[in-house]
């Protein structure tokens, strides 16, 4: 088992008074969890960044970043991270014939269906280049191939995300120390942000949040830069994937404090992101027939922490919701 499965696993066998059937079952359920594949497709017009927003999200370096003039990205690319697979599509841009090939990868993709019966890929990430303001490419990429194969009840699917928020106004007023934008700038992203959405609500009808963020650029032999915004990209992939696979998401994360420590602070994306974790843990513990009694033994074994924000069910679940936080929190600390 990965660290937090494991962490979790470790702490119910800790619990002397919870029925051993439950604390099995609680057990078979945090398994059943695990072995629930969650898959990502990141897409993109080349030279976007999705190779570093890959490398800088999570644990691997596995996405070559791209450093020549020559896309890197040739076919869509699986990379398996224990329970976690993301797909890294070739970027658009690169001849009609090309465009015609990759597309249709991304379409099949978007239509494949996993062994029960579900649409395979939980989350699309649409990466745009924030330092350009020729997105023609990626517009084309959102009406012409994804919007067509998400229907009204998986649209949710879809994040925007707009990288390179640091080259963004030619590199100009962004605060390399504090890792952020200025107030000149953080206003030129938040039109770039509304120029987005409203273009994209024009020609498919889909409503999106896009999120300005750098993911920092790593070259092979260099230290990597730090992000900016990504917690708040993170936040919104959790809150897109369905809550069962979302401690998968969490076990991969790039463990790294420095790539956390800088966002734009409007919310707070930490705190939000360990809720959407625990909310994964609260829907198995209701199904199990111990009841309050179970969930509460349960949630103190994992330790309480973190007060439960929102609708409580019963203290138990509190309990839960606060022992989990404790073992995610580690990420964004």
């Amino acid at each position: 088992m990965g660290k937090l499965f494991e962490n979790l696993r470790e702490k119910l066998l800790e619990v002397d008074n919870l029925p051993e059937e439950t604390k099995q079952a609680v057990m078979q359920s945090i398994l059943e969890m695990q072995q629930t594949k969650a898959n990502v497709l990141i897409t993109g017009a080349t030279g976007c960044g999705k190779s570093s927003t890959i490398n800088a999200l999570f644990k691997t370096e596995k996405a070559k970043v791209g450093t020549s003039p020559n896309p890197e990205t040739m076919e869509i690319t699986k990379y398996e991270l224990g329970p976690l697979t993301l797909w890294d599509s070739p970027g658009l841009g690169d001849g009609a014939e090309a465009d015609k090939r990759h597309a249709a990868g991304i379409r099949k993709l978007l239509t494949d269906k996993d062994e029960n019966g579900n649409l395979l890929i939980d989350v699309i990430l649409v990466i745009l280049d924030g330092s350009s303001r020729d997105l023609g490419t990626s517009y084309e990429l959102i009406r012409a191939v994804i919007a067509p194969c998400l229907n009204e009840a998986d649209k949710k699917r879809l994040i925007i995300g707009i990288n390179q928020a640091d080259m963004a106004m030619k590199g100009k007023h962004w605060d390399s120390e504090k890792h952020k934008p200025d107030a000149i700038l953080a206003d030129f992203l938040k039109d770039k942000e509304k120029s987005v959405r409203e273009r994209i609500k024009e020609a498919t009808n889909l409503s999106v949040t896009p999120v300005s963020y750098s993911a920092g650029f790593k070259e092979e032999g260099m230290p990597q830069e730090s992000p900016y915004n990504l917690s708040k990209l993170l936040y919104y992939i959790m809150d897109s994937i369905p809550s069962e696979k979302r401690l998968n998401v969490v076990e991969q994360l790039n463990d790294d404090q420095e790539m956390w420590s800088s966002d734009d602070e409007i919310e707070d994306y930490r705190t939000k992101i360990n809720e959407s974790a625990q909310e994964a843990i609260v829907r198995k513990i209701k199904g199990i027939g111990g009841g309050i009694a179970a969930g509460a033994a349960a949630g103190a074994a994992i330790g309480s922490v973190i007060p439960v924000v929102g609708t409580v069910v019963g203290t138990a679940v509190g309990a839960v919701l606060g022992g989990l936080a404790s073992l995610v929190a580690g990420f964004f600390d």
